[in-house]
């Protein structure tokens, strides 16, 4: 890029990818696009995901703009590629905790993670090892289904 000296992002400061009012999904990285292809898959079943790129998790959000994202949705899955109780935990600790996010839930956070194992050199060893559009769209969707099960019905 020749704009290297003039484009900067604050560091601390989301961007949401996505707007969205029935739940938010907090991520970072690779798993942004993965994140917006689940978002898209849900959006037919009446489900718009609120999608978050972090950006950075030290500083993390700053201005507190995951937070207000749970106050409008009530309800948060935060996911990224690594191990099971690692950045996913950070996140949620930041906002649940730090942010005082747990008083504006109305269900259990998620957290989507990497599994608990090294993955499989393959091509299908990122299928087995981390969260992909499938397994955000059934965590969301079983999140508005706790919430509502007539409006959305069991699969």
């Amino acid at each position: 890029p020749d704009n290297l000296d003039r484009y900067t992002l604050p560091h601390g400061s989301p961007a949401i990818l996505r707007p969205g009012t029935d739940a938010t999904l907090v991520t970072y990285g690779a798993m942004c696009r993965i994140a917006l292809e689940a978002a898209d898959t849900l959006a037919p079943f009446g489900i718009e995901l609120e999608v978050i790129d972090v950006q950075t998790l030290l500083p993390f959000d700053r201005q507190g703009m995951i937070l207000e994202s749970l106050k409008k949705t009530s309800r948060i899955l935060f996911a990224d590629e690594d191990v099971p109780g690692g950045t996913t935990a950070y996140m949620l600790q930041q906002v649940l905790e730090q942010q005082g996010g747990y008083a504006w839930l109305d269900s259990p956070p998620i957290t989507l993670s990497g599994a608990s194992h090294r993955p499989a050199y393959g091509s299908d060893g990122d299928y087995w090892s981390k969260p992909n559009a499938e397994t955000i769209f059934n965590a969301v969707y079983g999140l508005m289904r706790e919430a509502d099960p007539k409006a959305y019905p069991e699969l």
